[in-house]
């Protein structure tokens, strides 16, 4: 069975084509993104965004069927505005819950790859306290790999803007708004001066980082059974 080097995407796949994937190997990779602030410059689906994007990519490399994202999360009261939207830690934790179960119980799914890009305790909290019969579940939390060497900036804030928005320039260019002046931009910029130092080719660097320490995870638990 053979996808031609394309990501085998669950809402795609006839049943007999997920059923014999999952038989074949019962990976399953859940991108868990979220619609919410960001900065002035980048679009409210940012999370989600990149977190297909490397599902795709892990998905085509290794044949493993990826989920349709989880569009929301869980976010702070401040990046629930202008157009975001944020769930309770307890919402998210039931929905993903009830969804893993799903797919243990009615696809055979034993590995869950849940990839998420949102730099929140809560909702890093919902996402790794899920509970299953027998299938395991990683969580893998982008934003906290080391990229130490990688980013100029040097305080918290304004090297998560340097990272987010050289990722967007890199994987989708043409969503990446022009950098914003004035005391309107600044009441919404999330990153402080951190996007200063964004560029596509730090965006590459960081992207090609990622997807090769999913990779190594997903191969070890194809390794291990």
């Amino acid at each position: 069975m053979n996808n031609h080097g394309q990501a085998w995407r669950l809402k795609s796949l006839l049943p007999a084509e997920a059923m014999q994937r999952f038989a074949e190997c019962p990976f399953l990779l859940v991108p868990v993104g979220g619609t919410a602030l960001q900065s002035a410059r980048l679009p409210l689906g940012t999370d989600t965004i990149i977190v297909e994007h490397l599902a795709d990519d892990v998905s085509a490399r290794r044949g493993i069927v990826r989920a349709p994202a989880l569009e929301y999360g869980v976010h702070p009261a401040t990046r629930a505005s202008e157009g975001g939207v944020a769930l309770r830690r307890k919402t998210l934790h039931r929905v993903v819950n009830e969804l893993i179960d799903s797919w243990e119980t009615g696809g055979g799914v034993r590995h869950f790859v849940l990839l998420t890009a949102l730099a929140n305790e809560a909702h890093l909290e919902a996402l790794s306290t899920i509970r299953t019969e027998e299938a395991e579940v990683h969580t893998v939390d982008i934003f906290g790999l080391d990229f130490e060497h990688r980013l100029r900036s040097t305080t918290p804030g304004a090297r998560l803007g340097e990272l987010v928005t050289s990722l967007m320039m890199h994987i989708a260019p043409a969503l990446v708004g022009p950098m914003a002046s004035g005391p309107a931009s600044e009441s919404v910029e999330m990153f402080g001066d951190g996007a200063v130092f964004a560029s596509p080719r730090t965006g590459q660097t960081v992207y090609e980082f990622m997807l090769d320490r999913i990779l190594h995870l997903v191969d070890r638990a194809i390794a291990e059974g």
